[in-house]
């Protein structure tokens, strides 16, 4: 029996456009604000084990959130410029195989939280039904990048739930910090698919905001600024963390620059820089602790 393997070749490239293997941004993005919780919620010694447990689930609940995702927009992606090419939109995966992938996947990610606490374990199942109803918000909601901010926030209070066994004040806040940098970057992010989305009657930020939606990106950014920066004081954390917070401070005013034009090479550009962002504060959260 002869073995394709240009077949087998196309298969796995499909796969991995599918995941956003390819793409790593989105899981970036995802993660970093999972790791301020770890470290925060361990007071800056966190074990190997938790560590690895909320990167790796990170990776496979980002990834079965994008078939996901990608299931629900099938008929939409193929009418937006960004998108026409994702293997579902082009039909070089069939529907049913993106769900029961998105499926194996989210499977996978909850035999990680068996191995955590049992509220942790619970707030799974509540990350799970925001995740599993993301893709569909656009269709309803005006502001869909808030919902992306609770859904890409998660990780926060499951990160305290399962180091602490409780939700404390801070964590509330790094949530709270969180819907504000996703609505920021995934606003910046609307902006690129303005024109389409506006044709096909998907509801975004960009639209909804109109003419103020470089403002209200940056209002944003502050306030995410300011919640963690009160973060800091709640926490007693040391000046590196602040350096941290005005390098971040630093690179949202080179995106003010990026997207002010509103061009979607610009927008994209500030959207994918946000890994930095997040890479900042969470660099000023080591440097922190490393001087206690």
């Amino acid at each position: 029996m002869r073995i394709d393997l240009d077949f087998i070749g196309r298969r796995l490239d499909a796969y991995e456009r599918l995941l956003r293997l390819d793409k790593p941004i989105g899981t970036l993005l995802l993660l970093w604000p999972t790791l301020w919780a770890v470290w925060l919620a361990a007071g800056g010694s966190p074990s190997i084990e938790a560590v690895a447990i909320f990167g790796v689930g990170t990776l496979l609940m980002r990834s079965a959130g994008c078939a996901l995702n990608d299931f629900a927009d099938r008929k939409f992606d193929a009418q937006v410029e960004r998108t026409r090419n994702r293997p579902l939109a082009t039909g070089e995966i069939a529907p049913a195989e993106a769900l029961a992938l998105a499926l194996l996947l989210a499977a996978t990610a909850f035999g990680l939280v068996l191995m955590l606490n049992r509220l942790a374990m619970q707030l799974s199942f509540v990350a799970l039904a925001i995740a599993a109803t993301y893709p569909y918000a656009k269709r309803f909601i005006a502001l869909p990048q808030l919902y992306l901010g609770v859904a890409f926030g998660f990780g926060i209070p499951m990160a305290y739930a399962a180091i602490q066994w409780r939700l404390p004040p801070d964590c509330w806040a790094l949530l709270a910090a969180n819907v504000f940098y996703a609505f920021a970057y995934d606003t910046e992010y609307a902006m690129v698919d303005r024109e389409d989305d506006a044709k096909i009657g998907i509801r975004t930020s960009a639209l909804t905001l109109g003419r103020h939606d470089v403002a209200a990106v940056m209002a944003s950014y502050a306030a995410m600024l300011a919640i963690l920066a009160g973060v800091g004081a709640y926490l007693h954390l040391a000046w590196p963390y602040y350096a941290g917070l005005a390098l971040a401070a630093a690179m949202m005013g080179y995106h003010y620059r990026l997207i002010r034009g509103r061009t979607r090479e610009g927008c994209f550009k500030a959207f994918q820089h946000n890994n930095w962002v997040g890479a900042a504060v969470f660099g000023g959260i080591i440097a922190s602790y490393a001087l206690r």
